[in-house]
């Protein structure tokens, strides 16, 4: 009774699907889910966690995208990679969404204006939360994630990022039959050379807006990515300073925010040959290219479609170690992240009549990457065979 009453969670209260999502399972450091449904498709989730506490958060919403019943439906996809600790990234696991149906529901539809605006609120609020918890906990201030996100509605995908997250679509060439990886999201790292170039624009009066330290190329010497929500000590004089911890400090007084919440996004209508979408935490890059995940995703059934990502990056990890693959499965967390980070993987598979519909095609699904809440009477479904991955 106790192995089964694990598997169950009261329904959420704050958002409470027409038809909540079953819960995927969980295999020691590995939680996934190796097949669903969503309005546009099916769709595969895969998260290992790396760090003693698991810093990447990810969920997916499929059915109403604004508060009221006229408004738009589709898929939501959310990918969050913190870093400095847990709680930006649980925020925006808990708050984003809510906001996107806010303004949808303001401006009655989706746009990129409704999204940069959800990703404002939620950098915004997450300050507002930094300013509360400063005389008791300063360090929450040094917190921050990077944010991926991606919304199918009406023929029309919509990509915004913050950070070095990643989207690559699968796309099929006809002539050839062959499905090429395309990359639809804009990083924000500062190895990359463009983003240096952005950066000594925007700080032309500041000659250690980028620092190369220890081999990495770093805004101000501390941090490789470029925008975020939270690191509010880069953004807010009032927050770089005592009793945050030494290393976060600037050895100058903060003149302007180093780092900016405003999301590149990428818009454009789905076509035929469009057949999948891998959203994933730069975790999964380190280790595989595009094609290389591309590839994977095309030539296995749809279910376990994370998973065998998700896998395949930790194979390629223990062979830069030189070790075993079945030897790095039995490293324990904290441990495990002088091997690979926490990386989380969403499949979105794309079904061209589903999406042609105007109306909600099915049931709501509400499914978080990890973690998430299951009606009283709904247990742990059979999941595709695969191979054990961690």
């Amino acid at each position: 009774m106790k192995l089964i009453s694990a598997c169950w969670r009261p329904t959420a209260q704050r958002h409470v699907p027409t038809n909540a999502d079953i819960v995927g399972r969980q295999d020691g450091l590995l939680w996934y889910k190796d097949i669903g449904q969503h309005e546009a498709g099916e769709y595969s989730m895969a998260v290992v966690q790396a760090n003693h506490l698991l810093e990447d958060q990810s969920q997916l919403e499929s059915g109403p995208l604004s508060l009221t019943e006229s408004g738009p439906h589709g898929t939501f996809v959310g990918i969050y990679d913190g870093h400095g600790g847990p709680e930006t990234a649980r925020y925006i696991n808990n708050h984003l969404f809510e906001h996107l149906q806010r303004f949808a529901s303001e401006q009655q539809g989706m746009s990129a204006d409704v999204i940069r605006k959800a990703f404002l609120a939620t950098e915004e609020g997450f300050m507002s939360v930094v300013t509360r918890a400063w005389p008791t906990k300063p360090q929450i201030a040094a917190v921050g994630s990077c944010c991926l996100v991606g919304v199918v509605c009406s023929g029309v995908l919509y990509v915004a990022n913050l950070g070095d997250s990643r989207v690559v679509m699968g796309k099929l060439v006809k002539a050839t039959g062959e499905v090429i990886a395309m990359q639809l999201s804009t990083e924000h790292n500062a190895c990359i050379e463009e983003i240096r170039q952005e950066l000594q624009s925007l700080h032309p009066d500041d000659s250690h807006i980028v620092v190369l330290k220890h081999g990495v190329w770093r805004v101000k010497g501390i941090i490789q990515v470029s925008r975020s929500i939270g690191d509010v000590y880069l953004k807010k004089p009032e927050f770089n300073r005592e009793p945050l911890y030494q290393k976060f400090r600037l050895p100058e007084p903060l003149r302007g925010p180093v780092l900016t919440a405003e999301p590149s996004i990428y818009v454009n209508k789905l076509q035929q040959h469009d057949q999948f979408l891998i959203f994933a935490s730069d975790g999964l890059w380190e280790h595989l290219t595009n094609q290389e995940a591309v590839d994977i995703v095309h030539n296995h059934p749809h279910g376990g479609s994370a998973r065998r990502l998700v896998k395949a990056a930790l194979q390629e990890a223990a062979k830069k170690r030189e070790m075993r693959y079945s030897d790095l499965k039995k490293i324990d967390r904290g441990v495990r992240r002088h091997f690979h980070d926490d990386i989380t993987v969403i499949v979105v598979f794309l079904d061209h009549y589903l999406i042609s519909k105007c109306s909600s095609c099915g049931p709501a699904v509400s499914i978080r990457g990890g973690g998430v809440t299951v009606p009283s009477n709904s247990l742990v479904p059979n999941s595709t065979n695969l191979d054990d991955v961690c």
